[in-house]
């Protein structure tokens, strides 16, 4: 049976829980309540839970891993797992924010920089850049100066109206990703959740 690591990028304490910067431990929770066939339990410096999916190709297994070594220095836990399989990167997905993508945006990348993520720049340096990305759009601040503040910053109400279909839309269309169609995995998170059309500035002013 093949195997797939279902890996997202966030910060492990209670402070955290709800920020846009934990969006990626978002999707891998929603990904163990559908998928997932066993509890989480302490293991590659983070918390694992495995999982089976099924696909045209047959059942693909899964490791769920929600790193405990904070958002910067993902690549650690991700890296003792990906070696503990003995899997290659392509067979690792990794979910996390996006500011540089409209909210609710939903896109499949695989290889490529960082683009000034620090955590996808650790699990590049542990693992190499031919890992999959699951990059979820939660716009930005709009100044530079603000993304710290912004991504640390927990989502509004009005931002569920978008974000709980998008981890059900990431979870339902799961079987292709894991099938390894990478595009068809992403038609598909959109076609179930399409992004919404507010202006992302606005979006993420609104009060609570």
């Amino acid at each position: 049976m093949s195997m797939l690591i279902l890996a997202g990028l966030g910060n492990p304490e209670p402070k955290y829980e709800k920020n846009r910067h934990n969006v990626g431990f978002m999707a891998v929770d929603a990904l163990a309540r559908k998928w997932g066939v066993a509890p989480w339990r302490s293991r590659f410096q983070g918390l694992a839970c495995e999982g089976q999916v099924s696909t045209p190709n047959g059942p693909v297994k899964l490791l769920l891993l929600k790193p405990k070594t904070f958002y910067n220095e993902s690549g650690r836990a991700v890296g003792e797992a990906m070696k503990f399989f003995k899997l290659s990167p392509a067979d690792v997905i990794v979910f996390h924010d996006e500011i540089d993508m409209a909210p609710g945006r939903f896109r499949m990348k695989a290889g490529g920089g960082a683009a000034g993520n620090n955590g996808v720049r650790s699990i590049t340096s542990q693992i190499g850049d031919g890992f999959r990305r699951g990059r979820i759009g939660v716009g930005h601040p709009g100044h530079k100066d603000a993304v710290m503040h912004y991504v640390l910053g927990d989502f509004h109400k009005v931002e569920h109206q978008w974000l709980d279909p998008l981890l059900d839309a990431v979870c339902d269309a799961l079987p292709f990703a894991a099938a390894g169609d990478d595009e068809r995995y992403q038609a598909e998170v959109l076609r179930l959740a399409p992004a919404p059309k507010a202006d992302p500035k606005k979006a993420a002013r609104q009060p609570e």
